[in-house]
């Protein structure tokens, strides 16, 4: 089965428990070993730096002990993928998304633009590292996080630092809440309260349809996103809605809509 991610609202399960759940799928049915591992706080690094990327960040002093899926093979990074950290706060990292060409010419991904030529050279051009992606979201959040809502706080302001290279739906959960997190272009994201009674299924698409900003640039109640999302939409001409009915669709104006999704992913969500 191809990655789905399965979220679980505290008054549709049967415990009422918060559940999110997540299978990782692999390149061309390559088997990517992974292990589960329990990360102390001593064992937390404070300057972080991903291996596609190379972007460097610098985390907190205070980190809590969480744990996490890696890879067994760290060449590609860490792949921190899922866990849960001692204040009881899961998180999973992440389902991959994809997008359309207006949103990408709009706000593109922050790629690796390796070095050119020699140093002392006059054409010589210094590499420009990347954004953060799936290598990393785990590792850089959930030490840091008290609640759901704290990670939908902390990974959208680290997107808007350092902008991503691409398109991720991130999910968190604490007892009572369970927050759906999809970033949008290179600095946007979008994130959404999955109500109590609800389940979500969601495939390799963007999945938020209905999106209140009136609450996100206010109570932020059940919505959140990036500072500047209203002028994104507006400048860009995003809103493709009928005299901008409401409520926004974020699917609409942010995700694809290829053949990909109506034979892949679509079918998949029902």
């Amino acid at each position: 089965m191809a990655c789905t991610t399965i979220l679980v609202g505290r008054k549709a399960s049967y415990d009422g428990s918060t559940l999110i759940a997540r299978n990782e799928d692999s390149a061309n049915g390559e088997f990517n070993p992974k292990r589960l591992v329990v990360v102390k706080p001593e064992d937390q690094p404070r300057v972080y730096k991903s291996v596609l990327s190379h972007v460097t960040v610098e985390l907190p002093d205070n980190p809590m002990q969480y744990t996490s899926v890696p890879n067994a093979d760290l060449r590609e990074g860490i792949w921190g993928e899922a866990g849960v950290n001692e204040a009881n706060v899961a998180m999973s990292a992440t389902e991959t998304l994809t997008s359309n060409e207006r949103v990408l010419g709009a706000d593109p991904m922050v790629e690796l633009q390796k070095a050119q030529g020699k140093v002392g050279d006059a054409d010589y051009k210094p590499e420009v590292p990347g954004g953060i992606g799936e290598e990393d979201f785990l590792t850089l959040v959930l030490p840091y996080i008290r609640s759901a809502r704290e990670g939908v706080e902390r990974l959208g302001a680290l997107l808007e630092k350092y902008g991503t290279y691409e398109m991720n739906g991130v999910a968190f959960s604490d007892v009572n809440e369970i927050w759906w997190f999809e970033t949008v272009g290179g600095h946007h994201w979008i994130a959404k309260r999955v109500p109590d009674e609800a389940y979500v299924v969601m495939p390799n698409q963007l999945g938020i349809d209905e999106f209140d900003l009136d609450d996100a640039f206010d109570a932020q109640e059940e919505h959140m996103c990036s500072a500047d999302l209203l002028e994104f939409i507006e400048e860009n001409h995003l809103d493709l809605s009928v005299e901008n009915a409401s409520p926004f669709n974020p699917r609409d104006a942010f995700g694809s809509h290829s053949d990909s999704d109506h034979v892949y992913n679509t079918p998949r969500a029902w």
